[in-house]
């Protein structure tokens, strides 16, 4: 279930100019100007060869053993598994093979 962002109402004129001096006040982190928008470079590109080494990819795996599928659920079922929290997946995988070892063959 999709969890609800909450309503923001617009910042008062009190918080906006309580805003701006902060940023005025931060010679390390002055605001940005249109000119520096405009010579703004991707980070890939200002850095390559850091890029490369930030990359991250999981490869492959070593033994396959798990195969995507697209599967409709009660929603309570649902909603139950993952209330326990992360590895929901996990444990609904072992509840399901219980399960099948139950079946007759």
């Amino acid at each position: 279930m999709p969890v609800r962002k909450r309503d923001r109402s617009p910042i008062t004129d009190a918080e906006e100019a309580e805003i701006q001096a902060g940023i005025a006040a931060d010679p390390d982190n002055p605001e940005w100007t249109e000119e520096d928008f405009r010579s703004a470079v991707p980070f890939a590109e200002a850095f390559p060869t850091l890029t490369e080494k930030l990359r991250r990819t999981r490869g492959a795996q070593k033994t396959p053993t798990k195969q995507l599928v697209s599967l409709r659920l009660d929603q309570d079922v649902l909603l139950r598994f993952r209330a326990t929290g992360p590895g929901w997946q996990a444990r609904m995988n072992e509840a399901l093979r219980r399960a099948a070892a139950d079946l007759p063959d």
